[in-house]
C-alpha cells in the first residue's frame, strides 16, 4: 500500500508541473512570428513542452502502479488534486498570484490527502469479469457517440456536459487500467477493456479541448472532475470490491471531499492544461 501511495503522490506532483511547464513552453512560442504552423511547431519543439510532456507519460506510470494497490477513489482523488501543485507551480514560474479562493482550495486539498492516507485501504479483489469489461466498451463508445451530438451545441451547458464526458472518459480509462490481466503481452488484444481504454482516452482528450473553446473553464473542469473521480470511485467501491481501511471510514470519506472540493476551488488553474 505504501508504494501504492507513493506512486499516486509522484503522478500528482508529474500531472500538476506538466501543466504549468507545457504552458510556459506554448507562451514562449506564442511570441514567435509567422504562420500559426510554425507558432504550433516551435510549441513542439519547445524543451518545456517536451518536459512537460515527458512528466504527463510518468504520472500515467506511476498511476498504473497506484491502481493496482490502492482502491479507485484514493488515486482518482489524489490525481484530480494535481491542481493543487500546478497553483503553487504557476505562483512560481508563470508569476500567478493566488486569490483567498485559490488559498483555501490549498488548504484543503492538503489536509484531504492526509485523510485519504490515512483512511486508505487495500484495493478491492473483484474484477467483474468479462460482462464488466464489455460494460466499460460499451461505456467508452457511449462517450463518444454523446459527444457527436453535444459537439453541434454552443454555450457552458454544452460545454459542461462534454466536460463531464471527458470526466467519464479519463474514469474508463482507469477503470480499464484496473481490471486489465492479459496472460502475455499479446493477450491484451482479446480484453476488451484494452479497446475501451483505447476509445475512452481518445474521446475523454477531444472532449475536453472541445469543451475548454466552447464554454466557461470553471464550469468544464468542474464537471470532468465529477466524472473522472466521483464515478469511478463509486463503481470501484460498488463493484470491484474497494474499501477504506477498517475503522477510518470517516477519515476516507473526509478526505475524498476535502480532496474534491478543494480541486474545485482550483478550477482555474485547469486553463493552463488546454
Amino acid at each position: 500500500m505504501l508504494l501504492g501511495l507513493s506512486a499516486t503522490l509522484v503522478a500528482t506532483l508529474c500531472y500538476g508541473l506538466a501543466s504549468v511547464f507545457q504552458a510556459r513552453g506554448a507562451r514562449a512560442a506564442s511570441g514567435e512570428g509567422g504562420p500559426r504552423r510554425r507558432r504550433l511547431a516551435a510549441v513542439f519543439r519547445s524543451r518545456w513542452f517536451l518536459l512537460g510532456t515527458a512528466l504527463d507519460i510518468a504520472g500515467f506510470v506511476m498511476v498504473v502502479i497506484a491502481l493496482r494497490r490502492l482502491p479507485l477513489f484514493v488515486v482518482q482523488a489524489v490525481t484530480g488534486a494535481s491542481l493543487a501543485v500546478t497553483a503553487l507551480a504557476a505562483m512560481w514560474l508563470l508569476g500567478i498570484s493566488l486569490g483567498r479562493r485559490d488559498t483555501a482550495g490549498l488548504f484543503a486539498v492538503c489536509v484531504g490527502l492526509v485523510l485519504l492516507g490515512l483512511g486508505s485501504g487495500p484495493e478491492g479483489h473483484a474484477d467483474g469479469g468479462t460482462a464488466f469489461q464489455l460494460g466499460l466498451l460499451a461505456g467508452a463508445v457511449g462517450t463518444v457517440a454523446v459527444g457527436l451530438l453535444l459537439t453541434r451545441g454552443r454555450g457552458t451547458p454544452v460545454a459542461a456536459a462534454l466536460g463531464f464526458l471527458a470526466g467519464m472518459g479519463f474514469g474508463v480509462v482507469s477503470l480499464a487500467v484496473r481490471v486489465l490481466s492479459p496472460g502475455t503481452p499479446l493477450g491484451v488484444f482479446t480484453e476488451a477493456a484494452a479497446y475501451a481504454l483505447a476509445i475512452g482516452g481518445t474521446a475523454a482528450y477531444l472532449w475536453y479541448a472541445l469543451a475548454l473553446q466552447r464554454g466557461a473553464m470553471t464550469a468544464v473542469i468542474a464537471a470532468v472532475i465529477v466524472g473522472e473521480t466521483v464515478v469511478p470511485g463509486l463503481i470501484g467501491v460498488a463493484v470491484l470490491g474497494d474499501r477504506p481501511r477498517p475503522g477510518y471510514t470517516w477519515a476516507a470519506v473526509a478526505g475524498f471531499v476535502l480532496a474534491v472540493g478543494g480541486t474545485f476551488a482550483l478550477a482555474r488553474f485547469g486553463e493552463l492544461e488546454s
